[in-house]
Parts: C-alpha cells; structure tokens; sequence
C-alpha cells in the first residue's frame, strides 16, 4: 500500500487492529484490518481474499501458565488483541473445561505471571520468546485451535463500514502480491527492530501466517464466530437449545 502499484490509492493511517476496529465504528475509517471477534459486535462486510491467518502453530500467540490448563482460574492478557483474548477463552472452555478471570495486563510476562496463573502474550513480545526455554507450560494458540476443530485460525480481515460504497477486493490481493515479492527486504527491515533473527522472521511471515484466505479460512472465521457468540451471549445459546 505504500510503496507498490496502490500507492496513492488510500489515505493510510496505522494502528493496532483493535483500533482500527474503533475507528471503524465511530466512523474515522472506511475500512480497516479488524480483529476477527469485532465480526460479531459491528456490521461490517468483509473484504474476501486476504486477511491473517494461521493453519497450525501461529508462534506469536502464547498463553503460558504456571499450573495445569485445567486449573487456571486468572489469566492476564494483552488488551490489544480481542481475537487472541477471545481464541483463549473458547480454548481453555471446551478443550480445558475453565473459564477464568481476565486481568488486562502490559505484555510483562513475569508480571503477568506473579498476578495471574497464566498469561497471554502476543505479537512481537510472544515473538522475543523461546517457548522452549520456559519453565512453565505453554500453549500455541493456532496450533491449540487448529488440533481442536480441524480448520485454519483466521484472527483478522479486512472489512469495511456497511455505509461505505462497495471496495473492490483487488487493489489489497495486489499489495500482498508485492509483499510477497518484496520478503527479503522486508525481513531485512523487520527482524532487528523486533528483535528476533532473520530466520524467525521468515518462517513466521512464509509458515506460521497465511495471508491469503480461501474457503478453509472462512470456515475456520464462521465456527470461531459461533464460539465467540456462545460465550459473548450464554442466555441467548440456552434458549436456542431449548
């Protein structure tokens, strides 16, 4: 969007997705890349074709826990991921059979760890971290969900506002193509402002993340959808099954 053939074509702005949700609802943005679970709380139509993803282990979503999972009774979390804290607790609900009590928390993990039984760390910070050097127990949260249901995680899309006029899909198939060609310098760039090495950096951009969606993904959104409801709204679940 920046340096390739779309340049030009939007007024760009940056933010963490769950902001970008923000600006999506107070109407500051047409159109955003949204935290998954924000599907459920606003209207929006989705932009097919790319998005974030994951078909097994994401490596940037950690939840690390100091006790058995099924034990866990507080977790803190990151606030500024809604569909990671949201994909924790649909796992530790049905896989683990808790539901414990969030504590928003900075991604400090020891922090996190001498308030909480478990915390979730994600993005960059889960990214700095050698989940095989921890004494704790750790869960990838992609793999967790994938070996749970079968399908591919999808954790964000592009979306825009119902009142917006109709986005064509193209322009953003076309920017991931030229991310795409452009890996190598973007690896170059990414990996020692992060903080991590060149090649963790490409396994994660070419391995652990899917950027393009097809019907899979779109299955996987649909039942994490469905999950997310049940949780978000328990009343409404049991009169349904009744």
């Amino acid at each position: 969007m920046l340096h390739g053939e779309q340049r030009d074509r939007f007024d760009l702005s940056f933010a963490i997705p769950s902001e970008c949700a923000n600006r999506l609802a107070d109407g500051r943005a047409d159109i955003g890349i949204v935290p998954a679970v924000e599907l459920n709380r606003q209207q929006l139509d989705i932009l097919p074709g790319t998005g974030i993803a994951s078909r097994g282990p994401v490596r940037s979503i950690l939840l690390i826990s100091k006790t058995p999972f099924s034990q866990i009774r507080t977790l803190a979390a990151d606030s500024s991921s809604r569909t990671s804290v949201m994909l924790a607790r649909i796992i530790l609900s049905k896989k683990y059979g808790v539901e414990p009590e969030l504590l928003s928390h900075p991604p400090d993990l020891t922090a996190m760890l001498d308030r909480c039984d478990a915390a979730l760390i994600i993005g960059d910070p889960a990214l700095v971290i050698d989940p095989a050097e921890l004494p704790d127990r750790v869960l990838d949260l992609g793999e967790e969900w994938t070996q749970m249901t079968g399908l591919p995680m999808v954790f964000a899309v592009w979306a825009a506002r119902p009142v917006s006029p109709v986005h064509d899909p193209a322009p953003f198939l076309a920017s991931l193509r030229f991310g795409r060609e452009h890996l190598e310098d973007i690896v170059r760039q990414y990996h020692p402002r992060v903080g991590i090495s060149a090649e963790l950096a490409r396994a994660y951009l070419t391995r652990h993340i899917v950027f393009e969606l097809g019907e899979p993904e779109y299955n996987g959104l649909s039942l994490f959808r469905k999950y997310a409801s049940e949780l978000e709204n328990p009343a409404a679940v049991r009169k349904v099954s009744v």
